[in-house]
This record gives structure tokens, C-alpha cells and sequence, in this order.
């Protein structure tokens, strides 16, 4: 089986991640709900039609269910879902899909749109073995290294695990720099020593500085993390006291203002009052 070329390739969704692995994958074709960001394609039919592979980035299983009912499938096409969905619904899709001959790797990221410029996001699929080895060539353009999980649903309950600790990791880092700045403590040198300490994690690096200078350009959006809370949350079969907690603190922050802005805007949800001015 050859590896798909650029040419080859398309895009459904062209919001922050579509748009990183538009320019890092050099895909011949993009479509998105919104005219501006339509790359080369005026429909998503033409995407479609014109792929051997097409990545789809959605923000939930529901949209990738409306795109594809209307959509021109071919037996032999490869779709590769990197939404962050319900494993149970992204399984019963690739069965549905693949009675017709159609092949689905749902193929969730682990990192940022930022992250997918440099390079290093991390790839965790789930679907057929051979279509996943097709596929290495192509994930290999913007993710640092790329894994076969499981059947088709795997890659999202994979992706939900990884997104429990991170966002964890990134609502812990908020509360300690609010801790610091309610004991007098210099934001940047807390942030320092932190790095420098056991409490150490990547998130200070991706997400430390944008907490202490308030800028929340987004790179992954809050109100996505919050819809996968609430989609780990639904999926445990025992309680996640922690991420209980945190879904409160995302939807304070929500409820401000800063749903469309960065996730590392959790930080909000610490701040007084009269310092939580939602984003223009």
C-alpha cells in the first residue's frame, strides 16, 4: 500500500489544528464551514472526491457525523478523525464505515495547534493496523512519533486518559501561580523555581507564561477542554473526583468570558473578581 502524498491528501475543518496540519503536510486541499478559510476547495464534495486521504477536524463526533452523511465515499478512501469524541460513537462509525469499504483511523492528537508547527504532537490512532503503517509517512509531517492503540475507538479513549492528566497538570499549575500571587510571590520567578523543583512538568512550558502575561491566544480552546471533560466524566464507570472539580473551574472561566480563548485561561477562574476581564 503506497503512502499518501500531499496531492493526495485533504482537509475537512480548517480552525486552528486543521490549519496547522494544512501547512505542515502541505495537503493539496482544505474546506471549512467558514468561506475565508476554504483552502483550493469550495465544498467539502470536491475534498472528498479529490483525496486518497482525508483528515478531519472537527470539534466533535455529531459535526463529523453531519459532514459525512452527505459526503461522496469511495471504497479505498482513507478518513482519519482527529477530533476528540465519544470512543463508543467513533467505534460505531468505523464499523459502519468500514461495511462500506471505507477505511477509519480515529487518530486523536496529543498537543497543541502550536505544538503541530513544531512538529512535536504525538499521535494515537485506532482502527486497522495496515492502514495505520499507510498513514506513518503522513503523521510523520507534524507529530514527533505516532501509535496504534487498538480497534477503532481506541485512539479516543487514549486521548481522553492523556487529556485527564494534562488538563490536571494545566489546573494545578493555575492554582499554584494563584497560590504564589496571594503570598506576595513574583509570578515569573515562582514560575523559575517551579520549573527548576520536583514539581516540575512540560505544561510549565507551554502554558506558564501565557498564564502570568494574560495572553490566551488560543492555541487549544477552552470550551474544547471542557467538552472533554464532560465526555471523560460520562465515559468512567467510577467517579473522577478531581476532574469533577475541574470541570467547575473550566465552566467558571466559561461563564467569564474565555471559552473561546486559550485553555491555560483556567487560570481565571482563581483570579479576583475585579481582574477577570473576558478577552476582546
Amino acid at each position: 500500500m503506497n503512502s499518501p502524498s500531499p496531492d493526495s491528501t485533504g482537509i475537512i475543518g480548517m480552525g486552528l489544528m486543521g490549519s496547522a496540519f494544512m501547512a505542515m503536510t502541505g495537503a493539496a486541499r482544505g474546506w471549512d464551514i467558514d468561506p475565508a478559510r476554504c483552502m483550493v476547495a469550495t465544498t467539502a464534495a470536491q475534498v472528498f472526491e479529490k483525496s486518497e486521504v482525508v483528515l478531519l477536524c472537527l470539534p466533535h463526533s455529531g459535526i463529523v457525523r453531519e459532514v459525512l452523511a452527505d459526503a461522496p465515499l469511495r471504497r479505498g478512501l482513507i478518513l482519519i478523525d482527529t477530533s476528540t469524541g465519544d470512543p463508543a460513537e467513533m467505534a460505531a462509525l468505523g464499523a459502519e464505515l468500514a461495511a462500506r469499504g471505507v477505511h477509519y483511523l480515529d487518530a486523536t492528537i496529543s498537543g497543541s495547534s502550536a505544538q503541530i508547527l513544531k512538529r512535536d504532537v504525538l499521535v494515537m490512532a485506532g482502527g486497522e493496523q495496515a492502514v495505520f503503517e499507510r498513514c506513518r509517512p503522513l503523521f510523520a509531517r507534524f507529530a514527533r512519533d505516532a501509535v496504534h492503540v487498538g480497534p477503532c475507538g481506541s485512539g479516543a479513549r487514549m486521548k481522553l486518559v492523556t487529556n485527564l492528566v494534562l488538563g490536571l497538570n494545566r489546573a494545578a499549575l493555575a492554582e499554584g501561580l494563584a497560590f504564589a500571587e496571594q503570598l506576595h510571590l513574583d509570578p515569573a520567578r515562582t514560575l523559575d523555581v517551579m520549573r527548576r523543583s520536583m514539581a516540575y512538568s512540560r505544561i510549565m512550558d507551554t502554558k506558564g507564561e501565557k498564564m502570568i502575561t494574560g495572553d490566551f491566544t488560543p492555541q487549544a480552546r477552552l470550551s474544547q477542554h471542557l467538552k472533554d471533560v464532560r465526555l471523560m466524566l460520562q465515559a468512567s464507570p467510577v467517579p473522577l473526583p478531581l476532574s469533577e472539580a475541574h470541570r467547575g473551574l473550566l465552566e467558571k472561566a466559561e461563564n467569564l468570558g474565555f471559552g473561546d480563548a486559550d485553555n491555560s485561561a483556567v487560570i481565571r477562574a482563581y483570579a479576583p473578581p475585579d481582574t477577570n476581564e473576558a478577552p476582546s
